[in-house]
């Protein structure tokens, strides 16, 4: 199986930017597809890009105004999120979530491993 292993989530200040990572480990093949999704307190989670890989299609990165970019190094079997611009109500817990299917999607329930999340606090 692989594990998932986030970093970079903390608090910064409305306007400022932060860029959260996202580590695969275990098999040496893994997953294809991964991508962030967030969740606020008693709202629905909610997805925000997905990028394969190993061919570097990115899915859904509009969603957020423009404001969030999703990349990747290949090498270090990372993927990350590039958030500018932010906002309190971009406060959220993100999580980094991959599937075994070479397809985009953004639905949760079509990926098979998640992180343990990391809390975006940010102030205004």
């Amino acid at each position: 199986q692989v594990h998932l292993v986030e970093s970079g989530g903390g608090l910064v200040q409305a306007g400022g930017s932060l860029r959260l990572s996202c580590a695969a480990s275990g098999r040496a093949f893994g997953t294809i597809v991964m991508g962030w999704f967030r969740q606020a307190p008693g709202k629905e989670r909610e997805f925000v890009a997905s990028i394969n890989r190993f061919d570097g299609r990115i899915y859904g990165a509009d969603s957020m105004k423009g404001r969030f970019t999703i990349s990747r190094d290949t090498a270090k079997n990372s993927v990350y999120l590039q958030m500018n611009m932010l906002k309190p109500e971009d406060t959220a817990v993100y999580s980094c979530a991959s599937r075994y299917g070479a397809g985009a999607s953004a639905n949760s329930d079509d990926y098979d491993v998640w992180g343990q999340g990391t809390q975006v606090t940010v102030s205004s």
